[in-house]
């Protein structure tokens, strides 16, 4: 595995699979056909390539295999970064950015997850799947989902989606997945759902131990998750209190400079 907590992939050895430093990446040793090992990097390349090698989860016919790819592309051009930067907005920026700074890119980006979200509640309304059977398609769009509480996603809006989401996690090839490399992986940041490493039921916002501050716990954010989704119908006073709480953080970076960067939790 390649440990992006050491940097290794920034090694020249790793340039030369992933051009872009980007992990998942993955080396064929025995690709098809024999030959000189196959390197493919992006995750929708690697689930078409091993989809096409295995033979599962890719329909062999014509239009069976591009109503899957076209719905693989949507997530790697639509809601794979739409959520990305919503969960950016919405949890990593507000610890180093006043909150009111950050109301347009959350209201930009959770907006834009909502509507993705509802083609996919439309889209299964009728169906079991994202395109016919269980396929790739369907493991390239659920890991992005599991963030969904920092994304300003309420279930109650799509319940079609809700029940594919609770099938696909309850496959237990899924659950086994999801469990691969957790002991690398740092504390999750969600705040609800699946948890992204550890089990001490906490989400780390910033590791504050080196500097003698409590880190957040899971209750505390769950509490203040409607200002930071700009839930005006929350106490004015109560969102005070949590902006009051990030100045700390940043006035903590502010005075402590290195000392501070190197105990906060990196994306």
């Amino acid at each position: 595995p390649v440990n992006i907590r050491e940097k290794a992939q920034m090694t020249p050895e790793f340039l030369k699979i992933s051009p872009g430093h980007k992990i998942p990446a993955i080396v064929d040793h025995d690709p098809p056909g024999g030959g000189a090992p196959v390197s493919v990097f992006e995750s929708g390349a690697i689930l078409q390539y091993l989809a096409e090698k295995t033979g599962r989860f890719l329909p062999k016919d014509l239009r069976g295999k591009h109503e899957v790819l076209q719905w693989l592309n949507w997530q790697m051009g639509g809601l794979g970064p739409m959520a990305g930067q919503a969960n950016h907005f919405n949890v990593y920026a507000p610890q180093f950015t006043p909150v009111e700074a950050l109301k347009y890119g959350q209201d930009r980006y959770s907006n834009e997850v909502n509507r993705l979200f509802g083609v996919l509640n439309k889209r299964l309304a009728d169906r079991e799947f994202i395109a016919g059977s269980y396929s790739i398609a369907d493991m390239a769009i659920f890991p992005w989902l599991r963030n969904w509480q920092n994304q300003g996603i309420d279930w109650a809006d799509y319940p079609h989606l809700k029940h594919w989401f609770d099938t696909i996690a309850a496959r237990p090839a899924v659950q086994r997945g999801v469990q691969v490399l957790a002991d690398l992986r740092k504390p999750c940041r969600n705040a609800g759902g699946f948890t992204c490493a550890a089990d001490d039921d906490r989400v780390v916002l910033v590791d504050l131990d080196a500097l003698g501050m409590p880190q957040l716990a899971r209750s505390d954010l769950l509490e203040f998750q409607p200002c930071l989704l700009g839930n005006h119908t929350t106490a004015s006073e109560h969102c005070d209190v949590f902006k009051h709480l990030l100045a700390a953080i940043a006035e903590a970076r502010r005075l402590h400079g290195a000392a501070f960067d190197n105990a906060a939790q990196q994306i």
